[in-house]
């Protein structure tokens, strides 16, 4: 029988979410996304710490800031070799409010890959969806370097980042999930709430519907999962980016994966056009509790995590 990773790929592409190119050939994934928490998680795997330590001892006389991308490059080299088409290389979160030093951050990133002898149409360099973030993503698209828009959790954002000509957004069903499920506390009903009815997953929906309505080609990649079910209601969404345990147990279901989003079933869906603009672009944000919350506690978390790697790498000067 087919699995239900295999029905999943008839619809949509699959991608990993993960630092752990070891475990990539087995799911086939076409893209791969990585963040400063799964680079942190891989770097303290036994299997990945002599490429830490090779990364470190080649650029030990270098500012932290070069060291650190020299690793996400190794990294998504390494990646590369197994995937047949991109990775998303994320740039510092500690930058997401900076729009000069995430356009030179791309530019660093995207600059080393190619030294490499890699094309930039492999590469996607991720930027937080803030303003600034959008801001410096118009930028760099406008030279040729594709981005991938993440810590992304409302059609504001959606909206902002296709205006701007994002080639890819993550909007985060799993974290929206979590904000939705705690916020209820003890009327939270997984029955009603689960399934299409799951807020991540609408959220998710309801973008996508927003793209394929008004014409934008921004690719919409749901990300940030936690349960299979929300990963087959998205069945059909340009893009899913999923981690190796949940690739893991769709490649060993036989269960049925319907298509559940195209352009003709959500034609119907009740949309409205946004015009966007900075103030509009804040205000709506910061109405929106679940998108301010969530979008604040990733760039903490990432950022975080930054420091962490920072730890360890200068533990091995």
């Amino acid at each position: 029988m087919t699995t239900a990773l295999d029905q999943l790929k008839q619809y949509t592409t699959v991608v990993a979410d993960t630092g752990n190119f070891q475990q990539l050939g087995e799911f086939k994934p076409q893209d791969a996304t990585t963040n400063p928490s799964l680079i942190l998680k891989a770097v303290q795997n036994d299997a990945y710490k002599p490429l830490l330590e090779k990364t470190v001892k080649e650029h030990a006389s270098k500012p932290m800031g070069q060291i650190i991308d020299q690793l996400l490059i190794a990294f998504g080299k390494e990646i590369l070799k197994i995937v047949p088409g991109r990775v998303s290389t994320e740039v510092d979160a500690r930058l997401s409010f900076d729009i000069k030093g995430s356009i030179a951050k791309g530019h660093d990133i995207i600059k080393l890959y190619e030294d490499s002898g890699i094309d930039r149409k492999r590469i996607l360099v991720k930027l937080a969806s803030t303003w600034e973030g959008i801001r410096a993503m118009e930028v760099l698209q406008k030279e040729g370097i594709h981005c991938n828009m993440t810590l992304l959790f409302s059609t504001a954002q959606a909206a902002a980042a296709a205006d701007a000509g994002a080639q890819l957004i993550s909007p985060f069903v799993g974290r929206i999930y979590d904000w939705y499920k705690k916020s209820a506390g003890a009327d939270w009903d997984e029955v009603k709430m689960g399934g299409a009815n799951d807020p991540g997953v609408q959220s998710v929906r309801k973008i996508y519907a927003y793209y394929k309505k008004f014409g934008y080609k921004t690719e919409v990649m749901g990300a940030s999962f936690r349960t299979i079910n929300q990963i087959t209601e998205l069945a059909g969404c340009d893009l899913l980016t999923i981690s190796p345990d949940l690739l893991k147990k769709l490649a060993e279901s036989n269960d049925k994966v319907e298509r559940k989003l195209s352009p003709e079933a959500v034609a119907n869906d009740p949309v409205s056009k946004i015009d966007i603009d900075e103030s509009s672009f804040r205000f709506l944000v910061n109405d929106d509790a679940m998108a301010t919350e969530k979008l604040a506690e990733g760039i903490r978390a990432f950022a975080a995590d930054a420091v962490k790697l920072e730890k360890l790498i200068e533990a091995l000067k």
